[in-house]
């Protein structure tokens, strides 16, 4: 066989049921041949987008893979890969590459090179007869240790290399590791003794599958849990323990908790230093315990004093084993409920002017809040866009359920919410998947709505547009002034319809809760739908808060 037939035949080995891609690529039209769903999108960057939800949605389980040419489509996916890498994904990307005798050559895009600085692993494929062995190394990586990226790529030529038969080729195993017995007792004792302690999840707790660990553990110690944007959904945010997630926007009661904790312990979190995420207090009087699969991450930016390194559920079951050795029953967390509510109402006191507003333009919190209440959020997978829309939603949604909040954040790059929306819609149909994007946003990934309507993705997309970019305003006043530059203007609830999905314009206060449900019934019946709020010119997010304080 070919060696795009062979690689075909291996995803399909290894359980990949979408394959995301531009032309040209000689594995698009094999992975049709072995029954993998192609999805030919606009633009090289959402189509790897989608498949980095398809990975997160079902926590690896569905390798996303993604191939395109050689020269401008690999160049074009840069952007794509980076994201995926930033945000620890595993996706498969496969480049076509320039014929052997060319891809070394100078000014020749070499996928194999320009990707290794945001790619686990990358490998080319040069000789047909090693496509098992490259792809076996390729899935190893993807199924063990940090998920991130997976670069092969292969010369356009090395495709119709012939490939022995029977395909060797077995589907390879993952692995888990865990902690260190003798710091998990130490970390046990630092936990129990621990006046004000917080747990802190992120995205490895996604990755392991270890929501029932997680609930045990803050319930056994009567501790509050904060997540990191990655890590929201981990912890059902309606449980009387939930702080909340944090990141760029944070609401108050993560701060205040975090902010007088004497030991976080943070779990399956990287702890990395950025923008958008919890800045955590460090000095006198704070202790770190930090748990992740990768020890690149231990000391990093924060100083801990234990690091368990391994796999989040296994460390969680084993200090939980610990830690019952002299906690018998779970401790009593009334107060410490009863303080997380009296913090939160007082925070969210300084927001509800905003969120009840009834003015027009529309208040983009009043739209936001509005949505909140009319969906069911136990069946609703939702994500933010950069900038306004995260920090607009984020500290205020309250999911429930595991992966039912899409959360990204240490690269920001604008229309990453809408491929989102589109994957996750792939692997779960009977769900509502909601992207919450601005009209700067939609700049970038705008056409890919036409993706949604070809490939009968009913997604809801919900933009709020103010016809600026609103959070450069404080910070661009001459550019805007003397040349409108962060001016924006469009109709896209037309652009929609003129796609063939379903497109409303909303610019009364009245009409927010009956167009969701119009767009709800829309996406009920296959069509996607497009729903633009006219909204205010807001720069207000939620920032670091003290009670009594500003």
């Amino acid at each position: 066989m070919k060696t795009s037939d062979a690689m075909a035949e291996i995803l399909k080995r290894e359980g990949v049921k979408y394959l995301f891609g531009y032309p040209r690529n000689a594995l698009l039209d094999a992975a049709a041949k072995k029954d993998i769903r192609t999805i030919i999108v606009r633009q090289e960057r959402t189509g790897l987008h989608m498949a980095d939800a398809v990975s997160r949605i079902t926590r690896g389980e569905i390798i996303g893979a993604f191939c395109m040419q050689h020269g401008p489509g690999a160049e074009n996916a840069y952007g794509g890969v980076a994201q995926a890498f930033a945000d620890s994904v595993p996706i498969l990307v496969v480049p076509q590459g320039y014929a052997r005798k060319n891809m070394y050559l100078p000014y020749n895009y070499n996928s194999t090179i320009q990707m290794r600085g945001i790619s686990k692993h990358n490998e080319p494929i040069l000789l047909g007869a090693e496509t098992p062995n490259v792809m076996r190394r390729a899935f190893t990586q993807l199924r063990n240790g940090r998920p991130q990226p997976v670069v092969v790529e292969v010369p356009f030529d090395a495709f119709d290399d012939e490939v022995p038969e029977p395909l060797n080729y077995t589907p390879v195993y993952a692995t888990k590791s865990a902690a260190d017995p003798a710091e998990v007792v130490k970390a046990a004792k630092i936990l129990a003794e621990a006046k004000n302690l917080v747990i802190h999840a992120g995205q490895g707790v996604h990755w392991a599958n270890a929501y029932a660990e997680l609930q045990e553990l803050a319930e056994l110690l009567g501790a509050p849990v904060s997540t990191s944007l990655p890590g929201k959904s981990a912890f059902n945010e309606r449980h009387p323990l939930s702080l909340g997630s944090g990141g760029h926007g944070i609401n108050g009661q993560v701060w205040k908790f975090v902010t007088e904790a004497d030991v976080v312990f943070g779990i399956g979190c990287s702890f990395t230093e950025s923008s958008f995420a919890i800045q955590f207090p460090q000095g006198a009087g704070k202790r770190y315990i930090h748990s992740t699969i990768d020890p690149v991450d231990l000391n990093k930016t924060v100083r801990s004093e234990i690091g368990l390194v391994g796999d989040a559920k296994l460390v969680l079951k084993a200090l939980i084993a610990e830690l019952r050795k002299t906690i018998t029953a779970n401790r009593d967390h009334t107060q410490v409920a009863a303080r997380i509510k009296a913090i939160e109402a007082e925070w969210i006191k300084l927001w509800l002017p905003k969120m009840n507003s009834d003015k027009s333009p529309l208040s983009p919190y009043r739209v936001l809040r509005d949505l909140q209440a009319t969906v069911d959020i136990d069946n609703t997978i939702i994500t933010h866009d950069a900038g306004s829309p995260r920090d607009e939603l984020s500290p205020f949604w309250k999911s429930t359920t595991p992966l039912s909040y899409i959360g990204w954040g240490k690269t920001t790059q604008l229309g990453f919410g809408l491929p989102l929306a589109m994957g996750a819609k792939l692997v779960h149909p009977d769900k509502l998947c909601i992207n919450v994007w601005g009209d700067a946003a939609i700049g970038f990934t705008g056409m890919d709505f036409e993706t949604a309507v070809r490939d009968k993705l009913p997604i809801m997309s919900i933009l709020l547009n103010n016809f600026t970019m609103a959070i450069e305003l404080p910070i661009m006043p001459n550019a805007t002034e003397r040349f409108r530059a962060t001016d924006i203007s469009g109709d896209y609830a037309a652009m929609a319809r003129a796609f063939g999905g379903y497109g409303e314009r909303v610019t009364k206060v009245e009409d927010i809760i009956p167009a969701i449900k119009r767009g709800i019934e829309q996406t009920k019946k296959g069509v996607p739908v497009l729903l633009e709020f006219i909204t205010e010119q807001e720069t207000e997010v939620s920032r670091p808060w003290i009670p009594g304080g500003k």
